[in-house]
């Protein structure tokens, strides 16, 4: 097998996989096939858990490079519930921190049509609501009986979420809502409290493991 020093990256020739592994262990360290299809294989003198971690971490870094980029829509109705509208921009946020654009449209119903200004006081309201997660690529226009608009998400470091605690229809207080389980884990110390929250669905437009010797 082809040997490299994974400290330095140099290479330090074809040697036997006794001799190798003979190497690594006088260095207190492991040896680590990274290509096994390679003639010779290819292996390195690393620390195992050091370089699996490195491995990890990569992985996470290129997933999350891949998770944004992409293309949401939301749809809202002109005269949309208070509760519902909440809901929605807290959906719409949460895309714009996640790297995406995100494509609106405000949608009139009947009579509405007559007044078509709610439709831009609420295209207003949005965007002031999104303005600290993304900004407008172009002013919002009529297409048909609807609204539309397309925000794009502002620089990640400049990205403040404003309905981060709104969570099952209502807003959170984080101080309030760990002081309860603080309590209820004093009370009931060997219970497991589950505290993910689904992730509304949206319309979309648009190896193995190095083996230790």
């Amino acid at each position: 097998m082809r040997v490299i020093d994974g400290i330095t990256g140099a290479q330090i020739g074809v040697l036997p996989t006794g001799q190798a592994l003979r190497m690594a262990k006088e260095r207190g360290l492991d040896l680590v096939e990274i290509s096994a299809s390679a003639d010779p294989p290819v292996c390195k003198i690393v620390d195992y858990g050091k370089f699996k971690y490195e491995q990890e971490k990569k992985k996470k870094e290129a997933a999350k490079a891949q998770k944004g980029g992409k293309l949401k829509e939301l749809k809202f109705r002109v005269g949309i519930d208070p509760h519902d509208y909440l809901i929605k921009i807290s959906h719409a946020e949460q895309f714009l921190c996640d790297g995406n654009k995100v494509r609106i449209q405000l949608m009139f119903k009947g009579r509405q049509m007559a007044h078509q200004e709610i439709g831009f006081e609420l295209a207003k309201r949005i965007q002031g609501d999104l303005t600290t997660t993304g900004h407008m690529d172009q002013a919002p226009k009529m297409a048909g009986r609807n609204i539309n608009l397309q925000i794009t998400p502002l620089p990640e470091k400049q990205r403040i979420r404003k309905f981060a605690n709104f969570h099952h229809g209502k807003f959170i207080d984080v101080e309030e809502e760990d002081n309860e389980h603080e309590e209820h884990h004093e009370d009931r110390p060997h219970d497991h409290v589950d505290a993910s929250t689904p992730k509304a669905d949206a319309e979309q437009v648009n190896g193995e493991e190095p083996a230790s010797h």
